[in-house]
């Protein structure tokens, strides 16, 4: 489960707590690590912290990186710069005292937030030399400390990891598959951002291409997405899911152009969007064959996508039968506050599953 900085609520309610077995406290930027004379490490929340508020056991890790963090390339580039970065990031958690580290780049190989300004092509390099960073990270933080990594849901984010899984594979513990956000501002056509067919198709990627199915978590998004809509095209489909967008980012820059968005249930909803998220609640619909909650608000000719509760239980009770994975996890925990119905759903689904020795991150 990711704590993170924007959203940083712990349920109040043990009930809610103490299943949750692994939290990654997001982020710590991986510019931190290029200075090996930095002795402290700001975060939004320390490592003791979170162990006090969670239950005995549970492991405890930072999360380094994050959407627009560019510094890993300059930390994987050589040798030297990669046996460093490992050497300052063990460093940090002997210091903090953390179970190990979850290392979130998006994307080595290319298609991060700098893609119109660093193509894909002047990143090729990242492909190899990211089991290389892992590998260093490995090394220095030994056999007892875990190392995850947090890695794309959409296949053509999968740039280094594809042909690469056998490196991949012996430094980390766990995949954290991010499969949300499945849809996102350089599609342009309505999609569901986390169904259950697009989380099935994800995990089996990776299975196929060599990740055992235990070191595999799914993810699950506790926010909601919404995209502005061609409304002649959508009005006259048969259905508003494949339907034509609004043109959502920059051609040039890659920009938001501000027709698509997020926001957490821990969030106010933007004033501009309430009447319009208000339909979407009340008149929200389920589609049985992908798997997934949304309404097209032909209003506004917004299109709106999000996980409930229901689409939860109905996700985690299926592909955890249907995948056999290490676990689950979601991004992130404050975000489904204050309420925590999402948590709730996702805890009573996980108790339904009678594998033993699975995780819920």
């Amino acid at each position: 489960m990711y704590l993170t900085g924007q959203h940083d609520v712990i349920p109040g309610d043990e009930t809610l707590v103490n299943p949750i077995t692994h939290v990654a406290l997001a982020f710590m930027r991986s510019g931190l690590f290029l200075d090996s004379s930095r002795t402290e490490w700001p975060s939004d929340r320390s490592v003791d912290s979170a162990r006090q508020a969670f239950a005995p056991g549970t492991k405890i890790l930072v999360a380094i990186g994050g959407w627009g963090d560019t510094d890993f390339s300059i930390a994987a580039r050589n040798d030297t710069s990669r046996r460093s970065f490992a050497q300052n990031v063990a460093r940090m958690v002997e210091a903090t005292g953390a179970d190990g580290v979850d290392i979130d780049w998006e994307y080595p190989g290319g298609n991060g937030e700098d893609y119109k300004q660093v193509p894909n092509s002047e990143k090729a390099w990242e492909i190899d030399a990211y089991p290389l960073l892992l590998g260093e990270l490995r090394s220095a933080l030994g056999p007892l400390s875990l190392i995850t990594a947090a890695v794309p849901g959409i296949e053509r984010d999968m740039i280094a990891f594809r042909r690469n899984v056998i490196n991949l594979e012996p430094h980390l513990d766990f995949f954290n598959v991010m499969t949300y956000d499945l849809m996102n501002r350089r599609d342009d056509i309505t999609k569901h951002h986390s169904s259950i067919a697009g989380t099935r198709k994800t995990i089996m990627t990776y299975i196929s291409d060599g990740v055992p199915p235990e070191k595999i978590n799914y993810g699950l998004g506790l926010y909601v997405k919404w995209f502005k809509v061609d409304k002649g095209d959508c009005d006259n489909a048969r259905t508003p899911i494949g339907c034509k967008t609004l043109l959502l980012e920059d051609p040039v820059t890659g920009g938001d152009l501000g027709r698509a968005g997020a926001f957490s249930w821990h969030d106010e909803v933007p004033g501009e969007l309430k009447t319009s998220f208000s339909r979407a609640l009340s008149n929200r619909e389920y589609d049985d064959d992908e798997g997934a909650t949304y309404h097209y608000d032909s209003e506004e000719a917004i299109w709106w996508t999000f996980d409930d509760p229901h689409s939860i239980k109905r996700k985690v009770e299926q592909l955890n039968r249907e995948l056999n994975v290490r676990g689950t996890f979601a991004w992130g925990l404050g975000e489904d506050a204050p309420d925590f119905t999402r948590l709730k759903s996702l805890i009573d689904a996980v108790k339904n599953d009678d594998r033993t020795e699975r995780d819920e991150l």
